[in-house]
C-alpha cells in the first residue's frame, strides 16, 4: 500500500510552512533516516527525513510553494512491487491525520498536564523496584524515547517500536534497551497494512516534551491553583486585550531629594523608630492615581455593553511571592497621602507574600504597577491584567548623561513603559497620561496641588 508523506509540523506553533527545496526526485529509492526536503517555518529551514523505506512514487507539491497546511499530502512512498498507478490521491488524502474527512470529527478538549504519578511496580530480585515496562508499540505510531535510548538503539541495531517504555507516560528510557540486549526483544504485534507516522501535535503533548530530554535531567513539578490562574488570566489578556506601549524617561533628582527630606523629618514612635520610611515606589503609586484623575478617559476598563469609567484611582501593586504574584490594590490612592500609601503597601506586601490576602484586597482596580528596578532592570513591557486598562512597568533608577542646554550633566533617570488596551486607551490618551505622570514624578509637588 502506498504511503503518504505529510506536511510535518516542526515546531509546536507550526500551523502551515514553505516548502523550500525536494533533495529527491520521483523514481528515487529512500531508506528510513533519508534527508528528503527542506521545509522553512516561521522560525529557521529545517530538513525533513523520511520515516519509512521505499520510492518515491509522485510529489504532489512542488518546490517553493508557500502556506502549506501542516498534515497536508506533499507526497507518497511505494512499496516493492508497486508502481503509481497504484497511488489514489483522494484515498491518501482522507486516510491522513488532519484531513478534511477526519476534520469533521468532534475535536477532543486538551488534557491538562497529569500529575506525578508513580509507575506499577514489581520486586526484584535484589529488592529494588522495578517500572512495569508499557507494551511494544504498533509498527507505523509514534515512538516516545529519549535521545540517549534512541541513540543505543541504533548503536545495537534495535527496532525501538518493539521495545517496551518504562519511563514516564511509557516513554522508552536507556534501562529499557539495556533490558532489550540482556533479555531479548517481544515478537512484534501483527498489523493490518501500515499506518502514517502521527504528527506533531498543536500544542505538543506531555509525552512529546518529556522526549526533547534526556533521562532524569528534568523533574515534573505539578500546576499549583495559583499558577494555573496566572497562566489562564494572562494567556487571555494576551490573546484578547489589543496591547500597545509608550516609554518615556524621568528625571528622579528632585523626587529623590524631596524623599530623603521628608524621611529625615519622620516623627518617631514610642520606640524612636520613624514612623514611616517613604520608597520610591510610594510616589510612583501617588503619581499614577494622581495622574489618572487628571486624564480621567485613561481610567477606564473595556466591557462589551460600554465603558467602565471609574471615579476613583484604585492602583495594583504587583508582589513577587514564592511560586507566583499578588497584586494587592491601594483603594482611592489621589486621597491618600504617602505616608498612608507607604504603610497600607506594607501591610498588604507583607501579607501577600504569606498569602493572607483577602480576595477584595487583590481583585478589582482600575491600573496596576509593575516595578523591577530593584532587581536592576533598566525597562521591560508589563502584561495587562484584566480588567485593568492599563499597567506601567517601572525599570531602576540610575545615573545617565543628559544634554542639558549645551552642557552634558549626570541625572538619574528611570524609564517607564505604559501598557494600554487599545480598545479603552487610545494612544493620544496613554501619551497623555503619561506625560501627567511624568510631571508628578519631577515635580512631587505637583501632587499636592
Amino acid at each position: 500500500m502506498p504511503t503518504p508523506i505529510l506536511m510535518p509540523a516542526l515546531s509546536p506553533t507550526m500551523e502551515t510552512g514553505t516548502l523550500a527545496k525536494w533533495l529527491v526526485k520521483e523514481g528515487d529509492t529512500v531508506t528510513s533516516g533519508d534527508i528528503i526536503a527542506e521545509i522553512e517555518t516561521d522560525k529557521a529551514t529545517m530538513e525533513v527525513e523520511a520515516v519509512d523505506e521505499g520510492t518515491v512514487g509522485r510529489l504532489f507539491v512542488a518546490e517553493g510553494t508557500e502556506e502549506v497546511k501542516v498534515n497536508a499530502l506533499i507526497a507518497v512512498l511505494l512499496e516493492e512491487g508497486e508502481d503509481a498507478s497504484s497511488i489514489n490521491e483522494a484515498e491518501l488524502g482522507a486516510s491522513a491525520p488532519g484531513s478534511a474527512a477526519q476534520s469533521a470529527a468532534p475535536a477532543s478538549a486538551p488534557a491538562e498536564m497529569p500529575a506525578v504519578v508513580e509507575a506499577t511496580s514489581t520486586s526484584s530480585g535484589n529488592g529494588a523496584a522495578a517500572p512495569a515496562a508499557a507494551a511494544p508499540v504498533a509498527s507505523g505510531t509514534r515512538v516516545f524515547a529519549s535521545p540517549l535510548a534512541r541513540r543505543l538503539a541504533s548503536q545495537n541495531s534495535i527496532d525501538i517500536g518493539l521495545v517496551g517504555g518504562s519511563g514516564p507516560h511509557g516513554r522508552i528510557v536507556k534501562r529499557d534497551i539495556e533490558r532489550a540486549l540482556s533479555e531479548g526483544l517481544p515478537k512484534a504485534a501483527a498489523v493490518s497494512g501500515s499506518a502514517p507516522a502521527q504528527q506533531f501535535a498543536l500544542p505538543p503533548s506531555d509525552q512529546e516534551i518529556a522526549a526533547l530530554y534526556e533521562e532524569g535531567s528534568y523533574e515534573v513539578v505539578p500546576h499549583d491553583g495559583m499558577r494555573k490562574i496566572i497562566a489562564s488570566r494572562l494567556q487571555q489578556s494576551k490573546q484578547t486585550v489589543p496591547h500597545f506601549y509608550l516609554s518615556l524617561d524621568c528625571e528622579l533628582d528632585n523626587l529623590l531629594q524631596v524623599r530623603g527630606r521628608l524621611n529625615e523629618t519622620a516623627p518617631k514612635d514610642g520606640d524612636g523608630k520613624p514612623v514611616y520610611k517613604l520608597s520610591v515606589n510610594d510616589f510612583i503609586i501617588k503619581a499614577m492615581a494622581v495622574a489618572l484623575q487628571r486624564v480621567p478617559d485613561a481610567n477606564a476598563s473595556w466591557t462589551e455593553s460600554g465603558m467602565l469609567k471609574h471615579k476613583h484611582s484604585d492602583v495594583g501593586v504587583a508582589v513577587a511571592i514564592e511560586g507566583g504574584l499578588f497584586t494587592p490594590v491601594i483603594r482611592s490612592a489621589e486621597l491618600k497621602g504617602l505616608a498612608e500609601i507607604s504603610s497600607e503597601m506594607k501591610d498588604l506586601a507583607g501579607r501577600a507574600r504569606k498569602r493572607r490576602l483577602a480576595p477584595h484586597e487583590y481583585q478589582g482596580g482600575t491600573t496596576a504597577i509593575s516595578n523591577l528596578g530593584m532587581f536592576g532592570i533598566s525597562h521591560f513591557s508589563a502584561v495587562i491584567n484584566p480588567p485593568h486598562g492599563t499597567i506601567l512597568a517601572v525599570g531602576a533608577g540610575e545615573k545617565r548623561a543628559v544634554v542639558r542646554g549645551n552642557d552634558v550633566v549626570a541625572r538619574t533617570i528611570m524609564t517607564v513603559t505604559l501598557s494600554c488596551d487599545h480598545r479603552a486607551v487610545d494612544g493620544a490618551l496613554g501619551a497623555q497620561l503619561l506625560g501627567a505622570f511624568k510631571s508628578c514624578i519631577e515635580e512631587p509637588g505637583m501632587m499636592l496641588v
